[in-house]
């Protein structure tokens, strides 16, 4: 397996791109900027880009999954619940980058449960709604893309049209850290982690019995 982390900007977002060294199948996850530095990273790891899959629908996670289409021809894939999320995001987004261009409608539209075939790569669909109705996170090969369900010592947002805190909270309780402690965290936004140490250090996981920590 490869995978790399590009930065993009405006957002400071973190877009990942994962492949499969016996194909050169790729998938995005998460294109939320500068879409030739992503491609470019794509072809310095020889990769053909087969999937773009979005974490949830905020336009700081989908500014560059038209531009990335256009150029790859690669299925896109969001979870139903969050396709409104689509316009919203787009005209906040294009208020920032004046070059912004919508996302397409979805391809696929992903459950809780699905599969993504990456090559010889698998990973799972997992529903964690809270920061968005239709948030997911990917699980796979000891990693889990979190998008902004959960960080590095931090939790994602529920304050914004749509987020529901006890909702989130629940994801991350019977969702994530209900994973290996060894697994590796992959969120939208910062450094990577593991959810054994989010569940021994992160503060906002800290307050509920039988966790450790506090």
């Amino acid at each position: 397996m490869v995978l790399r982390k590009v930065v993009v900007a405006p957002f400071v977002e973190n877009t990942y791109i994962v492949g499969a060294r016996s194909t050169g199948d790729g998938m995005v996850v998460d294109p939320g900027g500068e879409p030739e530095r992503v491609l470019e990273a794509v072809a310095d790891l020889g990769l053909t880009v087969k999937l773009i899959v979005n974490t949830h629908g905020h336009g700081d996670h989908t500014s560059a999954v038209a531009a990335l289409k256009e150029a790859t021809g690669a299925t896109y894939a969001l979870h139903q619940a969050d396709v409104p999320l689509l316009k919203e995001g787009a005209s906040w987004a294009s208020r920032v980058v004046p070059s912004y261009k919508p996302p397409p409608e979805p391809d696929r539209l992903l459950a809780d449960g699905d599969i993504l075939e990456v090559g010889a790569l698998r990973f799972q669909v997992l529903e964690t709604p809270g920061h968005t109705p239709g948030g997911i996170c990917l699980y796979g090969h000891g990693l889990v893309f979190t998008g902004d369900t959960l960080f590095q010592g931090s939790i994602g947002r529920f304050d914004r049209p749509g987020g529901n805190g006890r909702q989130l909270l629940l994801s991350i309780f019977s969702r994530l850290l209900t994973l290996a402690p060894g697994t590796i965290v992959l969120p939208g936004h910062g450094e990577q982690s593991t959810i054994g140490r989010e569940k021994l250090t992160n503060p906002f996981l800290q307050r509920i019995p039988g966790l450790g920590g506090r």
